[in-house]
């Protein structure tokens, strides 16, 4: 088992990553937990699957557990949702002190944690992703929030967890589709700061298709250490970390106009990450080779690579609500040379106009 530390001026607390670690989850949580007591919210999904492995590790522990299982999906990301768990944890008369369990996969780990930011004002969370996305990224790092229908992840708070289970095993029962969406977030830590990772990334993909633990082990260590280290530097995204959102202007803004939950979120990045390298080559930033070499590692890894064909307009409307916008301008992360990202405002519409044109040409041509 590898274990990382995130460390913040107010909180420190551990990654655990390796196999084996769900059965592990009371002897690494219980220590990490104010009172011995946690409401574990999970899906319909996953809980067939490792609830009762979750819940009896717990339970030797010494933790006393209630459950609640949610419908799954990010079409229920929404307040209606998030009232399910409140109304769990008033019926078991939870406590400021009691612990929310995540298990489950970034809109499990969203959820539960912006339940816990809010319950009684806030009360401790664990994090145990089922889903590679949730392992290399939305689970570090305490961004916690519901989607509202004009935008994703609209209403939330930074809320960090107590610890963090990131156990490869459990990436066996991913379906195919979930795995290749998660990729994308991989892929996105070798391009905003880490061109080696970038380059292992493209030699080994075969072996992250085929679930290789060896490979999986090393893809979630490299991507929590440079989360940790870049949370670590600026929680509350005050600079360096609107990094990490490379591709997730344009893909939110996929997902919105889409519908929530049609194109998965790990999809929608890549389509964004492609736009946003396209965008880059506009401005005289990035090669073509090297935009080349980005679609290429999407399309091996089964990821669109042509987001959906609308007119800039569409597009400005849907991105006008991202959380990156300043001063009503919006702001990009663009590579400015491969394995490098910055971020950037007053990119001109004669750009972004020429890439989505580009966008409605492929589709009229389909």
């Amino acid at each position: 088992m590898i274990t990382l530390d995130l460390t913040l001026p107010d909180c420190r607390y551990p990654i655990h990553i390796g196999q084996g670690v769900l059965d592990r989850a009371g002897k690494l949580v219980a220590p990490h937990l104010p009172q011995p007591r946690a409401l574990i919210v999970t899906n319909d999904v996953v809980a067939p699957l490792y609830l009762e492995r979750c819940r009896q590790s717990l339970q030797a522990a010494g933790v006393c557990t209630e459950v609640v299982i949610l419908p799954d999906g990010e079409a229920h990301k929404d307040w209606q949702t998030l009232n399910c768990i409140f109304d769990a944890l008033i019926a078991m008369r939870a406590e400021r002190k009691t612990a929310l369990v995540a298990l489950g996969g970034g809109v499990i780990g969203d959820m539960t944690g912006f339940a816990a930011a809010c319950w009684q004002r806030g009360a401790p969370f664990v994090q145990i992703p089922t889903t590679l996305l949730a392992q290399v990224d939305s689970s570090v790092g305490g961004k916690t929030a519901i989607n509202h229908p004009a935008g994703k992840n609209m209403i939330g708070a930074f809320w960090q967890p107590r610890v963090v289970l990131a156990d490869l095993d459990v990436l066996d029962t991913l379906p195919a589709r979930e795995f290749s969406a998660g990729l994308a977030e991989v892929y996105k830590y070798g391009l905003i700061d880490n061109l080696s990772f970038f380059e292992w990334c493209e030699q080994q993909v075969p072996a992250l298709l085929a679930r290789d633990k060896a490979a999986l082990a090393h893809a979630v260590e490299v991507s929590c250490r440079m989360k940790a280290a870049i949370v670590g530097q600026d929680e509350k995204e005050q600079g360096v970390r609107a990094l990490l959102n490379l591709g997730h202007t344009f893909g939110h803004a996929i997902e919105a106009g889409l519908g929530f939950g049609v194109w998965l979120h790990g999809e929608a990045v890549a389509a964004g990450m492609v736009l946003a390298a396209e965008t880059a080559q506009e401005l005289g930033q990035l090669e073509s080779v090297d935009v080349r070499r980005i679609r290429a590692l999407l399309l091996q890894s089964n990821l669109p690579v042509v987001p959906p064909a609308w007119p800039l307009t569409t597009w400005l409307e849907l991105m006008g609500h991202d959380k990156k916008v300043e001063g009503g301008q919006l702001r990009f992360v663009l590579p400015d040379r491969l394995g490098h990202c910055r971020l950037e405002s007053g990119v001109g519409q004669k750009y972004l106009e020429k890439v989505t044109a580009v966008r409605l040409n492929e589709g009229a041509n389909r």
